[in-house]
């Protein structure tokens, strides 16, 4: 789409949609099937991991991890509906490699999956440990080759 086009004329296939559980992520995987709807695209969910489960911080129950990404994915699918949906998950942070956060984790999964759209929530830093992708956004925002609604 060229400076000042139609967005009618946009191509979008897949748009990528970042989830953690978190409400505000919820609220934004409405608008990423909303959008895929209008394009007649499909959605990638990607649950980014927060850092206790990412690092192994802590006593980390992988039976809590599992429950809380069928959880999610549970939702997203009820959300979905009728739109395709395909999901994968990622830890957002990484002990071993330093340069991975969940801004840079999102980015990586937008090139992984061809996305073509990224929706994602953009709220204040809430302190909820479940909430990894609100502290992503002006990273993807300032970074994304694709175009981003934050919301």
């Amino acid at each position: 789409m060229s400076a000042g086009g139609d967005p009618a004329d946009m191509d979008v296939e897949t748009v990528l949609a970042p989830v953690d559980g978190s409400e505000a992520a919820m609220e934004a995987f409405e608008y990423a099937v909303a959008i895929a709807d209008r394009y007649d695209a499909g959605v990638h969910a990607l649950l980014v991991l927060g850092e206790a489960a990412s690092r192994g911080l802590g006593d980390v129950d992988e039976e809590r991890v599992a429950a809380h990404s069928e959880e999610v994915m549970a939702s997203a699918e009820e959300i979905a509906g009728e739109t395709p949906l395909n999901h994968s998950s990622a830890y957002g942070f990484s002990a071993s490699r330093l340069t991975q956060h969940p801004g840079s984790v999102i980015l990586d999964a937008a090139d992984d999956v061809a996305a073509d759209f990224i929706v994602l929530p953009r709220e204040p830093v809430t302190g909820d440990p479940e909430a990894v992708i609100e502290k992503a956004a002006e990273y993807v925002l300032a970074y994304a080759t694709q175009p981003v609604l934050s919301v």
